[in-house]
């Protein structure tokens, strides 16, 4: 997508180009801020051929983003636990039913299925960010076991969970 030749730099189109500037921000200021200029482009820190997006987070329509913000707050501190959809309608203030229709008007999915995504990106970030074992990484994230983390990672983002951490870490900044 892009060639670094030294002092010669080139893409090959304009979403490339970004990967080069990401190139360069890499280079000359290190990985963290890389990946933090990724996530404010909502575009991947390095991207390969066929390799998945990986979007921040989807922003939920106004109004009932609103509603629920301090729900998907709450919901986001506790991802290691269950969350039963009647305790969350009961959290929310209204019947399961009318939970389940609102929760998807506002995020376009299931709860299960939006905090598998929640789930998944705090595993990215703790990849991204610790040294912690795959397995310990499972626990603080509800998956429970690294081979049911592995298997959403694969099934979600094409990759393996040490196959991303070997790819995104935070060299500089990565810590206990």
């Amino acid at each position: 997508m892009y060639v670094d030749e030294g002092r010669l730099l080139t893409s090959a189109g304009s979403a490339a180009g970004i990967d080069l500037c990401l190139h360069v921000v890499r280079n000359d200021f290190g990985p963290e801020i890389a990946n933090r200029l990724a996530r404010r482009l909502v575009v991947p820190p390095h991207r390969e051929g066929g390799q998945a997006q990986f979007i921040e987070r989807p922003v939920p329509p106004a109004r009932e983003g609103v509603r629920f913000a301090p729900l998907f707050d709450r919901m986001r501190q506790r991802l290691s636990e269950e969350q039963p959809i009647d305790m969350l309608a009961a959290e929310a203030g209204m019947s399961t039913r009318t939970f389940l229709r609102r929760f998807k008007a506002a995020t376009g999915l299931p709860p299960g299925e939006w905090l598998l995504g929640e789930r998944l990106i705090r595993a990215r970030e703790l990849l991204e960010t610790t040294r912690n074992s795959i397995e310990d990484i499972a626990g603080a994230t509800g998956f429970g076991s690294a081979a049911t983390l592995r298997h959403h990672f694969r099934s979600r983002l094409g990759t393996s969970p040490a196959a991303y951490r070997s790819r995104f870490a935070q060299e500089a900044g990565t810590r206990e």
